[in-house]
């Protein structure tokens, strides 16, 4: 199959032209490994490879609704006994490990194809994909630019071509910023829909979920119904959605009301980010939603500390598990990771704790503002796709890090605010997807504008408690209304 015809089909249609006897299998499985050894080169999407693998799968009988089509799995979590993850991290290179998730087990009994595992940044610590142990993953659309983070090297497998749909995970916007920055759709559903098993009972208190990112949203809804439901090792039971998300594609949203804000504490956002929303508010309206200005309805300066609190302590944690793990030193983590984690060792449990509730009242914040309106609408990015490079640590704090933490002088890190300075440059541009993690709700980015120098610059709405199927059925409206699939990067 050449690339022309692999291109212009979803996962969706790739499975159905095997079902009909119309494809193989390994056809597919070439023309992706084609693909990837045509462009992998100028992106970095793709860290490690399985194609002896992959191509012994594909001669095996394969079912389920995505039965023979290509698959790249993140490199973070997402474990396979095949093919470990390494974390987006040096300490991993080499890590040996049997277990296979219940999420990457679920894939694969939906008929996927793995080949190999994509791009991530030191355990998905940044918005931008730039790990010293694989070098940064480059965006389609511009490859002086980044494609976000964390799932930033399976977007640009996605925008490039290599696959239609690739698995993604979101613990503060991991799904939605690279599809944002790659002209992709990304779905994050609620606490608990996904199963985390067996390494974990749940990710980050259930704020980090597995998932995907694709060109279209039935893809999307098809590989996420895949995976959703309770693990029976699982801490807890989630109510599933009503129905499959996959049937709520061609089911009409209804008339919704949306309220829209661009307001964040760390800066104002770029005006194509602004322009991004006010396009998204037009087009809603178009399709005979009512659509309105409103405030926040959280305390986003609190929200972004309570955030990054959050993070320090649990970066302290994965460094502690990969070095129980594999016995790397702490050299062999990167130093902006470290230095993160050295504040987080600063937090007390009562502190932690405290932030914990927090989290809570955003909740119920954020549950008062979903019993006046159907969804929230903000800019998925603060800016443009930004360049590479362009949230390196300068030199000076480098150094004074480097003290620091040969000082053991986390609490003086903590106090001295410089630390939480370069953590809160990284999320100034990502301001706005951190909200659906601490709450636990579902949220989406969706690409429906594109800068005039044409960059993507995805949209995001948030949706209620169980929420998932209002957010496929009105993705699903203004993919009808503005198609995006069939736009290719210049690559």
């Amino acid at each position: 199959m050449h690339y022309g015809e692999y291109r212009k089909h979803d996962g969706v249609a790739l499975a159905e032209l095997v079902r009909q006897g119309e494809a193989s299998p390994g056809e597919l499985v070439e023309a992706a490994i084609s693909r990837a050894a045509a462009v992998n080169g100028r992106i970095n999407a793709i860290t490690a490879t399985v194609h002896d693998h992959a191509r012994d799968r594909a001669q095996q009988s394969l079912a389920g609704p995505l039965a023979g089509v290509p698959f790249l799995l993140k490199d973070l979590n997402q474990e396979w006994a095949t093919l470990p993850p390494s974390g987006g991290s040096r300490s991993g290179a080499g890590r040996r490990s049997h277990t296979t998730s219940v999420v990457t087990q679920r894939w694969l009994e939906a008929g996927l194809v793995v080949f190999g595992r994509t791009n991530s940044p030191e355990f998905g610590a940044k918005p931008i994909t730039e790990p010293a142990a694989f070098g940064s993953s480059r965006n389609p659309w511009d490859p002086t630019r980044t494609p976000g983070g964390s799932s930033g090297g399976a977007a640009a497998a996605v925008a490039a071509g290599i696959v239609p749909v690739a698995a993604a995970s979101d613990g503060g916007g991991s799904i939605r910023i690279p599809a944002a920055n790659c002209g992709l759709f990304g779905l994050k559903v609620g606490r608990g829909l996904t199963p985390a098993g067996p390494e974990r009972g749940e990710s980050w208190h259930g704020a980090a979920v597995d998932g995907v990112v694709s060109r279209s949203v039935r893809d999307t809804a098809v590989a996420l119904d895949a995976i959703m439901g309770a693990d029976p090792a699982g801490p807890y039971v989630c109510a599933p959605p009503e129905r499959p998300l996959a049937h709520e594609v061609e089911r009409e949203p209804g008339r919704l009301r949306i309220g829209f804000t661009a307001e964040s504490a760390l800066g104002a956002p770029h005006p194509s980010a602004v322009e991004a929303m006010h396009d998204a508010v037009e087009l809603l309206r178009a399709q005979g939603h009512d659509v309105e200005p409103v405030p926040s309805p959280v305390d986003l300066a609190q929200l972004a500390q309570d955030f990054l609190q959050g993070w320090s302590v649990k970066l302290a944690a994965s460094i502690d598990e990969m070095v129980a793990a594999t016995g790397a030193t702490q050299e062999r983590f990167e130093l902006d990771t470290r230095l993160l984690a050295a504040v987080g060792r600063s937090i007390s449990g009562p502190e932690y704790l405290a932030t914990i509730e927090r989290w809570h009242r955003f909740t119920r914040a954020l549950a008062a503002f979903h019993d006046r309106y159907d969804l929230l609408l903000t800019p998925s990015l603060a800016s443009p796709p930004l360049k590479i490079g362009e949230l390196e640590t300068p030199p000076a704090l480098r150094r004074a890090g480097q003290v620091a933490l040969a000082l053991r002088a986390g609490g003086l890190l903590r106090r001295s605010g410089v630390t939480d300075r370069v953590a809160r440059e990284n999320l100034r541009h990502v301001p706005y997807t951190q909200l659906a993690n601490l709450t636990g709700r579902p949220a989406m980015s969706v690409p429906l504008y594109w800068t005039p120098d044409g960059l993507p610059l995805g949209v995001q709405l948030v949706g209620p408690l169980a929420g998932e199927g209002l957010l496929v059925r009105l993705a699903a409206q203004l993919e009808r209304a503005r198609p995006w699939a069939d736009r290719e990067p210049p690559l």
